[in-house]
């Protein structure tokens, strides 16, 4: 495993004192000023941290050590994928959005805040204002009812928060898991959504982009396969694909819901199946693709909620920043974690 930063730990105390989580980037060049924060810096050691804990590892995958913080949040997301069957769609004529999903999003509201509590020990409760706007944006818009590459990562940002307050730890067991077992289940999770409620892909660039509605498990899955050299880049394009990995699944899934050839509707990924030489410099180019086309798009993370354990702010927490509007100077102020610098990708 390549050496990455470790993540800091926020204690509990301070969770008092800090900003809930709210959406606060409404320009381009509120975009930049994140880039600067503690938080996204955080976030790029996070996902750094994850795909490392993975390289080599495939599915399906099991582990000797048994984390309850794990199989409690297993066992959250089975009862969200329950609620489906309980909320079936509702027979309407629209090609995308089933008025149902707005059913399942006021249960998820109604019952947000028991379930975190559910899921949190009693010493953490104090945590669950901080959790909740990423949680609850985590599996779609159900006033657009839509899903997209923003909700993907607010969930994404949904286990930072709770890594950053230690009810995940920081080790690759329980970052393995994270990837192998809680991001696959979400992704099934939110699959079933799309599918039973025929949420629309929310933002789609069409065939301009990598994939409609999601990223991570690009990059997760080219982390396992980082280090092959007997499965070549192009045999993503010889369907079907084994299930061994989260970037074989992810294809999968594209002809799951995308009919015609593959090089029309996926230009991108075909691109990368021909041209890239190895599943090293395909990893490397998602790490920059993500940070370039959903963390650095304004459309995509104007929605997603900042502050508190994931700072935007002067809120109180080291590593904060005040947006560019209220310094006389023009510039973010920054005082970043030392343990947090960003890995080069």
């Amino acid at each position: 495993m390549a050496a990455v930063p470790e993540l800091p730990q926020i204690p509990l105390s301070l969770l008092e004192g800090l900003a809930l989580p709210k959406q606060v980037i409404k320009t381009d060049h509120d975009v930049e000023i994140w880039r600067t924060t503690r938080s996204y810096k955080d976030y790029s050691v996070f996902l750094h941290r994850l795909t490392e804990s993975v390289v080599g590892v495939f599915l399906p995958w099991s582990s000797d050590s048994h984390s309850q913080a794990i199989e409690s949040l297993i066992t959250l997301l089975d009862t969200l994928d329950s609620w489906i069957d309980e909320i079936p769609p509702l027979d309407t004529p629209q090609r995308f959005g089933n008025l149902a999903i707005r059913t399942w999003g006021k249960r998820l509201e109604e019952r947000s805040e028991e379930l975190l509590s559910a899921l949190l020990p009693s010493e953490m409760k104090s945590a669950v204002p901080h959790l909740k706007p990423y949680f609850m944006s985590s599996f779609g818009s159900f006033i657009r009812m839509d899903y997209g590459t923003g909700h993907e990562t607010s969930f994404a940002l949904f286990l930072l928060a709770l890594t950053l307050v230690r009810f995940f730890q920081p080790v690759p067991e329980e970052e393995r898991a994270l990837v192998l077992r809680v991001f696959v289940r979400y992704l099934r999770l939110c699959w079933r959504l799309q599918d039973v409620y025929r949420l629309e892909p929310a933002g789609s660039h069409g065939v301009w982009g990598l994939d409609d509605s999601h990223f991570l498990g690009y990059i997760f899955g080219s982390g396992q396969l980082r280090d092959q050299t007997e499965i070549p880049v192009s045999a993503i394009l010889k369907s079907p694909l084994p299930p061994t990995n989260l970037y074989f699944m992810s294809v999968m899934r594209i002809h799951e819901v995308k009919q015609g050839p593959f090089y029309e509707h996926s230009p991108q990924l075909h691109t990368i199946a021909v041209g890239v030489p190895n599943w090293n410099k395909v990893n490397s180019g998602m790490f920059k693709m993500y940070e370039a086309e959903v963390l650095g798009k304004r459309v995509v993370v104007q929605h997603i909620p900042l502050g508190g354990l994931l700072g935007w702010n002067d809120d109180g927490f080291p590593g904060s920043v005040k947006p560019a509007s209220a310094t006389r100077s023009g510039h973010p102020t920054s005082r970043e974690v030392t343990s947090t610098q960003t890995p080069s990708a």
